[in-house]
């Protein structure tokens, strides 16, 4: 049998769980009942082979699991709104329109502050330093500096402790499958609430990986560095993506420990959950994959190999 690999992410007082071409989010309303939407689609990296080859497998699925994310979180975030909306057919393309300028808006934001901000700081000890590499270094110690700080702000908050905290129940349940332990209130509170597939450990290797792509770019052209650090984007998120894959799926000394720095920074973007947000992300799974029948499976499997 082949291992499942679920994927999923927090959001707005709930979880959102992706297996294969289906992804799946549980919301607690305000009435504290469970809402559960159920989406089909079909992956982009499976409708051309070409997108499915090494580094650029990573850059899409990066876009659309920014694209999936928006509108989870726009979902969730409906049922929270002081005015409902008035009653009618939803305009689908004004839906996907505004969804397409989030995206955007989403990526403009943070490569200029994670990309173009931390590079131009850094060039203002080019005359002082005049050593490419270590301007270099320092460029990406000011955007690790600027990630770190952004995530400690945010985890300040209320309304984003009680996201991160779904976070910790989405990382909990996920190791509590992958572990093979069924999926109750109670297996999934002892499990971590860390893993090494989390967004947060990939967007902390992308840091990583910058650094070193950009020690080996020399350009003495500030406009063509900035430009240089917007190209290279995709080509950073497609090798970050293949690190986190790899570690994802092998259990070994070396995947462990690069993963540990990734696995640190999740000690800031996920809080330890309450059982009722276990609950929700339970509820989320299940609307990606039967897992009593997967469990079993997996016993069968791990039977016939002791045989």
């Amino acid at each position: 049998m082949e291992k499942v690999v679920i994927g999923g992410q927090a959001v707005i007082e709930g979880v959102m769980m992706r297996n294969a071409g289906k992804y799946a989010i549980a919301v607690r309303k305000p009435d504290k009942e469970i809402e559960m939407n159920v989406t089909d689609f079909i992956p982009i990296g499976d409708r051309n082979k070409l997108l499915k080859l090494p580094i650029i497998r990573g850059v899409v699925n990066f876009i659309e699991s920014l694209v999936i994310g928006i509108k989870t979180l726009t979902f969730s975030a409906s049922f929270f709104e002081e005015e409902e909306e008035e009653q009618g057919e939803k305009n689908e393309k004004k839906e996907a329109f505004g969804n397409f300028l989030t995206v955007a808006l989403s990526l403009v934001i943070a490569i200029g502050l994670f990309m173009l901000l931390p590079a131009w700081l850094a060039s203002l000890l080019d005359d002082v330093i005049g050593n490419h590499m270590a301007v270099a270094l320092i460029e990406g110690v000011i955007r690790l500096i600027i990630f770190l700080g952004y995530v400690w702000l945010i985890s300040m908050m209320e309304d984003i402790k009680r996201t991160f905290m779904y976070h910790g129940a989405e990382h909990k349940t996920i190791n509590c499958l992958e572990a093979g332990d069924e999926l109750t209130v109670e297996n999934v509170m002892k499990h971590s609430r860390f893993h090494k597939r989390c967004g947060t450990s990939f967007l902390f290797i992308v840091m990583i990986v910058s650094i070193l792509v950009f020690m080996c770019i020399n350009t003495d052209t500030m406009w063509l560095r900035l430009l240089l650090r917007v190209l290279l984007v995709p080509l950073i998120a497609g090798v970050s993506y293949e690190f986190i894959r790899y570690a994802g799926r092998h259990d070994n000394a070396c995947a462990n420990g690069l993963s540990k720095p990734g696995l640190w920074v999740q000690r800031l973007t996920t809080r330890e959950p309450e059982p009722d947000m276990v609950e929700v992300a339970i509820k989320s799974v299940e609307g990606v994959i039967d897992w009593r029948a997967y469990l079993e499976e997996m016993k069968s499997d791990k039977g016939k190999g002791a045989a």
